[in-house]
């Protein structure tokens, strides 16, 4: 599965409720279960961003789909990245061309 970052944080709801995040938060990984989506990580974080999920979706809907879904619930808002394992990394890197190799491949 694809995984991703979504950087979090709070309303003014979110943080006026912010004894119950962790319960909010634990309810939420189990429910979105059921939607192709396995939350891998919740940190709680200091400074711009207020929480980090990394998680793992079947697609990029799912992956929208649990972004949408999150805000919607009125505690947080959502900033939704694809991320990259090593692996993966090494995949992309393999295929990246520079100018000079497409130059090479032109003569």
């Amino acid at each position: 599965m694809a995984k991703y970052v979504c950087l979090l944080v709070f309303t003014d709801t979110g943080i006026k409720n912010l004894r119950k995040t962790t319960a909010r938060a634990e309810a939420f990984s189990e429910k979105i279960k059921s939607h192709g989506i396995n939350i891998l990580h919740t940190l709680w974080t200091v400074g711009r961003y207020d929480l980090v999920h990394i998680f793992e979706a079947e697609s990029d809907e799912a992956a929208a789909t649990f972004a949408y879904t999150l805000s919607a619930l009125g505690n947080v808002r959502t900033n939704t990245m694809r991320a990259f394992d090593i692996d993966e990394m090494k995949v992309l890197v393999e295929n990246v061309q520079t100018p000079f190799d497409l130059l090479r491949e032109g003569s």
